[in-house]
C-alpha cells in the first residue's frame, strides 16, 4: 500500500510540472527594421577603414633620449628600515592630502632595493613578507587606496620591529 501512495505522488508531480504552460521564444522579426539595421551597421564598421594620413613633419623631429639615474640610499639595514618604516607611515597621508604620492611611493622602491640583500641575507624567512608590502604600497598610490597604504605601514612596522629583533 505504501508503494502505491509513493508512486502515485510521483505521477502527480510530473503531472503538475506538464501542466505549466510552456513559453516558447519570442517571434523573429524579418523585415525592414532588422535588415535597415545590419546595413547601417555594415556602413558604419566600413567607415573606420577610410585612409589614414600621417603628418611627416611629426616623424622626422628629432627628440633626446632623457638618462635618468636612480641613486639607491645608503645606510646599515636598521638605518635604511627606519627610513622605510617612516616613508611608509607618511604615504596615506600623502594620498589624502592629494601630494606626490608616485614620489613617496618610488622612495620606498628605492629604500626597499637598498636593504632588500641585507634582508635576504640575514632574515630569509622575512624577505617575501617585505615584498609583498612594498607591492601593497605601490598598489595603493596606483589604485589611490589610502587603506592599502595604512596596511602597509602597519605590516612593515611589524616587519621591522620582527627584523630588528633579531
Amino acid at each position: 500500500m505504501i508503494h502505491v501512495l509513493a508512486f502515485d505522488a510521483v505521477v502527480a508531480s510530473r503531472e503538475r510540472s506538464r501542466s505549466v504552460p510552456h513559453r516558447s521564444p519570442a517571434p523573429r522579426r524579418n523585415g525592414p527594421v532588422p535588415a535597415a539595421v545590419a546595413v547601417t551597421l555594415c556602413l558604419a564598421s566600413l567607415t573606420g577603414c577610410a585612409s589614414t594620413t600621417y603628418d611627416e613633419t611629426l616623424a622626422s623631429s628629432a627628440t633626446t633620449a632623457i638618462s635618468t639615474t636612480t641613486t639607491l640610499p645608503v645606510g646599515t639595514a636598521n638605518e635604511l628600515l627606519a627610513r622605510l618604516r617612516d616613508e611608509a607611515a607618511g604615504l596615506a597621508g600623502v594620498m589624502i592630502d592629494n601630494g606626490d604620492d608616485g614620489a613617496a611611493a618610488d622612495r620606498i622602491a628605492a629604500l626597499w632595493n637598498a636593504v632588500g640583500p641585507q634582508v635576504r641575507a640575514a632574515r630569509p624567512d622575512l624577505y617575501d613578507s617585505f615584498v609583498a608590502t612594498v607591492a601593497l604600497a605601490q598598489k595603493a598610490v596606483r589604485f589611490s587606496r589610502a587603506a592599502d597604504a595604512d596596511k602597509a605601514s602597519r605590516n612593515f612596522d611589524a616587519l621591522v620591529a620582527a627584523f630588528l629583533g633579531s
